[in-house]
């Protein structure tokens, strides 16, 4: 299985519009494992760990979010792989 995880910092009004939540339904959909978390500076951000396929999607997802969402800057990077076991918000 060609697998790899991902951090996320996501800007924009990207918090109090559900975006932890729908990213992860988007994720458990995907079997995609790893966390989204809010920030205190008002990014979120989101790990996440999987097939390399799905975790691509999921990347370009995150530019769109839910509905009420403003994502205007994404930044990705490539980590260590962590295989959590589920997807958590906090």
């Amino acid at each position: 299985m060609d697998s790899c995880c991902v951090k996320a910092l996501v800007t924009g009004k990207v918090q109090g519009v559900w975006y932890r939540r729908a990213t992860q339904e988007q994720a458990l959909k995907a079997g995609i494992t790893g966390h989204a978390r809010n920030l205190p500076d008002g990014r979120v951000e989101v790990l996440l760990c999987g097939r390399r396929e799905a975790v691509r999607d999921l990347s370009e997802w995150l530019w769109k979010g839910p509905p009420g969402a403003r994502v205007t800057h994404v930044e990705l990077e490539v980590v260590e792989q962590h295989d959590p076991d589920c997807f958590t918000t906090s």
